[in-house]
């Protein structure tokens, strides 16, 4: 249980990334499928050329920030759907990622990474290395926060929820939408990094059905927390990736089979966006975007009630305020 924490808090960085797109942007990009791969590939190849596993891990941080713009360029500036652009640079990284690799699996049991002194300190596989992970990935995440709260933040923000509003106030959506998936496949790409040399390898399909993990991992921790605002939103993002690991870890302890484990996924994100429509939102007040408190449909429907509380009529009650 404690290796799928583990894995859960590193893939957290993931989250953060598809958190930018999909909540943030409101952008739909599988771009993540490939880019994932990208930088397991290029931090495999790095480490194994003898490089800092630091390094290595930027570096594939940086072959995902240039996977993102692509996808954005294809966008903005060609026009093309964005679903679409991202279905088109997720299948050119498969040849690239190829091509960086040499080969469809690249073994890393013999190479120092970054995970080696937690291992030598007998660390790795204990809740102290799940405190380390959870404090840098907790950082990263505040780091994504403020991010968010500064003026460009506050633009791709302003982007996601109305694009053409902000555009007449000036800004360049194209430049936002371009800078936030670079900046969304970047984070996807350095969890690559991080998830090869956690593992011991690199292989060609280990980003295949990523984007469904990453919005499993969203949705099911903004279930939990929810994401009323920018801080919480950011933390359950990286409390979904935990809660998703040890999900699939108690699916495979009572005996499912590891190929249902895509199925049990899309599962959980059908549930994680129905059963709160089902359950929560019809009872309680829901938050709208603007943060106004909107009643409930049964609450709007039910007549003006007088300050004692008895129903009036209508036309009664809008008598009373003037109308």
């Amino acid at each position: 249980m404690i290796g799928a924490v583990e894995l859960g808090v590193i893939y957290g960085v993931m989250a953060l990334g598809v958190y930018l797109t999909f909540r943030v942007l409101n952008f739909a990009d599988l771009t993540v499928d490939g880019s994932f791969t990208t930088g397991a590939g290029v931090g495999a190849s790095m480490v194994l050329a003898g490089q800092d596993p630091a390094l290595a891990t930027l570096a594939g941080a940086g072959a995902g920030l240039v996977a993102g713009a692509i996808t954005g360029l294809l966008h903005t500036k060609g026009g093309i759907d964005g679903l679409l652009s991202g279905i088109l640079t997720m299948i050119a990284l498969w040849s690239i990622n190829l091509r960086i690799m040499g080969k469809a699996n690249l073994p890393l049991l013999r190479q120092d990474t970054l995970f080696t002194p937690l291992r030598e300190a007998d660390l790795l596989g204990t809740w102290g290395s799940v405190a380390i992970l959870a404090a840098c990935v907790l950082v990263l995440g505040a780091a994504v926060v403020w991010f968010l709260s500064t003026d460009l933040g506050l633009a791709i923000q302003a982007t996601g929820d109305n694009g053409p509003m902000v555009r007449s106030l000036g800004v360049s959506t194209d430049f936002t939408t371009i800078l936030t998936l670079a900046l969304s496949n970047g984070f996807v790409a350095a969890c690559g990094a991080l998830v090869a040399q956690y593992q011991g390898f690199a292989d060609i399909s280990m980003g295949i059905g990523l984007i469904l993990v990453g919005l499993a991992s969203v949705i099911l921790g903004q279930a939990l927390l929810g994401r009323r605002r920018v801080w919480q939103a950011v933390l359950a993002a990286v409390v979904g990736a935990v809660v998703y690991r040890l999900i699939i870890f108690a699916a495979l302890w009572v005996g499912l089979d590891p190929n249902d484990v895509r199925a049990v996924t899309a599962v959980l994100v059908v549930l994680a966006l129905l059963l709160p429509r089902w359950g929560l939102l019809r009872r309680l007040p829901r938050l709208g975007r603007s943060g106004r408190v909107e009643p409930p449909p049964a609450a709007a429907a039910s007549p003006a009630a007088d300050s004692a509380g008895d129903p009036v009529p209508a036309a009664a009650a809008s008598e009373r305020k003037g109308v």
